[in-house]
């Protein structure tokens, strides 16, 4: 996953996805690239916090610790995502 950053200010708007796996943008010229549509849609308690924690900060400016922040959430739950899968997989056995 990659940070694009654009000639914007970096304050958020409501995050728009593209199909696959997907560019998350925060406003019409950054965005978080190749995020992965099922970690994008992944939900825990009832929540989505990929897209949760992009619409707690709208209209805010992300700084650079909040951009690493949100890196870290995408691969967290995209690493979580995995050792389910692989939990799952060894219950089939």
């Amino acid at each position: 996953m990659a940070y694009k950053d654009g000639p914007s200010t970096g304050s958020t708007s409501s995050p728009q996805a593209s199909s696959g796996r997907r560019n998350v943008f925060i406003n019409k010229d950054q965005y978080f690239g190749n995020v992965p549509e099922s970690t994008w849609n992944f939900y825990i308690g009832g929540y989505q916090p990929a897209q949760k924690w992009l619409k707690d900060r709208k209209g805010r400016t992300l700084n650079n610790a909040d951009i690493e922040h949100y890196q870290k959430i995408i691969v967290a739950l995209a690493e979580t995502e995995r050792v389910m899968s692989e939990i799952d997989k060894n219950k089939m056995i």
